[in-house]
């Protein structure tokens, strides 16, 4: 059998990386840190209105592509290896997750095409203490006439601050049922407000709600939300795993490029027999990730019930992968690694960062226990 990519697929991720390595290389992306935004509104632009990447998964009756996630992983390892700064993972592996998870089909129509162009971006608001797969939301949403009535706070919203559109996870007064509801960035009192964090190439803010009144109509759906929302949580633990395995084999990149570079001992540190043993660890790890990804991207893209299981190990296998990756490029570099002039300690960062960004290793471990009856 035949798990290579297609000659289509192979032509997406060859151009996407041809883009990346001319528009968003390390100058563009220190400076697009530095922005207001946090990203290039330009590139972004870009992205969705001449490349279309940010319709890939948006089916074709609203205005996508309709193709399907395999397509999704493999530009988002390509993404990965580039350390991409932009809200592509808030916007289309949360946002537009999220609509196709839980949205009705009137809601599909107002908001699938805006994020399939790029011209409208969102996120999902779900966390408020760092859990995202069993928390219980204590922000509450009050039915008042034909309105909902939302009340709370939502921490490490990533993109959060930059979004057009949030869907905000809160319990009903009625039922203590979840709710899933669409939130306009700039509707009254609604606060935002950006988070410290050590990885500057991915933000995340802080959202108040208060006595934030919107339409019964921005509920999502009339789905069990509950169930909607580990699905969607599942599907973008795939993508970001894929994200996670592009960074890792950069990381791999950098310290074997590194190490034929750098001399000591009058010979480059690369012939010495622990520098090679650290990059052949490395290779086999990121290796074993790389199927673990793939294999949870077509069995995300066939729909199949197997996707929980399989998206816990990947996110749980891939996130340490990328982390030991990254703290053995930043090991054989030595002092320089976390200078700012290098890109180690960029890469390093975005690993810690997403090893945590939905749950720990060992959380995803307990998952696929429990899933298995232990």
């Amino acid at each position: 059998m035949d798990f290579a990519f297609t000659e289509e697929q192979q032509e997406l991720r060859d151009t996407a990386r041809a883009f990346l390595a001319e528009r968003a290389g390390s100058e563009a992306l220190r400076k697009a840190v530095e922005s207001e935004l946090g990203y290039d509104a330009a590139l972004w632009k870009r992205i969705g209105a001449d490349l279309g990447w940010t319709s890939i998964i948006v089916p074709e009756e609203y205005d996508g592509l309709g193709l399907g996630y395999v397509e999704l992983i493999a530009l988002m390892e390509v993404m990965g290896e580039a350390l991409f700064c932009g809200p592509y993972f808030s916007s289309i592996c949360l946002g537009v997750n999220t609509l196709m998870q839980a949205g009705d089909d009137t809601q599909k129509r107002t908001w699938l095409p805006a994020l399939a162009s790029g011209q409208l971006t969102a996120t999902l608001a779900h966390t408020e203490k760092g859990d995202w797969y069993d928390a219980i939301p204590a922000t509450v949403a009050v039915a008042n006439g034909d309105d909902f009535v939302l009340n709370g706070t939502k921490s490490y919203v990533p993109d959060g601050c930059s979004a057009d559109l949030l869907f905000v996870t809160a319990v009903l007064d009625t039922d203590s049922s979840l709710g899933i509801f669409a939130v306009a960035a700039d509707v009254e009192g609604l606060e935002r407000e950006a988070l410290p964090t050590m990885d500057q190439t991915r933000r995340q803010g802080l959202i108040r709600l208060t006595d934030v009144r919107i339409p019964r109509s921005a509920r999502l759906g009339s789905v069990d939300a509950q169930a909607a929302l580990i699905r969607i949580l599942d599907l973008a633990s795939v993508a970001l795993a894929a994200e996670q395995v592009g960074g890792a084999q950069r990381c791999l990149d950098l310290a074997v490029d590194y190490a034929k570079q750098r001399v000591q001992f009058g010979r480059p540190i690369g012939s010495f027999q622990a520098i090679k043993h650290k990059c052949a660890d490395m290779m086999i790890a990121v290796e074993s990730a790389r199927s673990a990804a793939y294999y949870a991207g077509c069995v995300a893209a066939e729909g199949s019930d197997e996707l929980r299981t399989v998206a816990s190990l990947a996110q749980a296998y891939c996130s340490e992968a990328y982390f030991n990756a990254a703290a053995e490029m930043l090991q054989i570099h030595g002092g320089v690694g976390f200078t700012w002039e290098y890109d180690v300690h960029l890469f390093f960062k975005r690993a810690k960062s997403t090893e945590t960004l939905l749950d720990p290793p060992h959380s995803h471990r307990e998952r696929i226990a429990r899933s298995i009856g232990l």
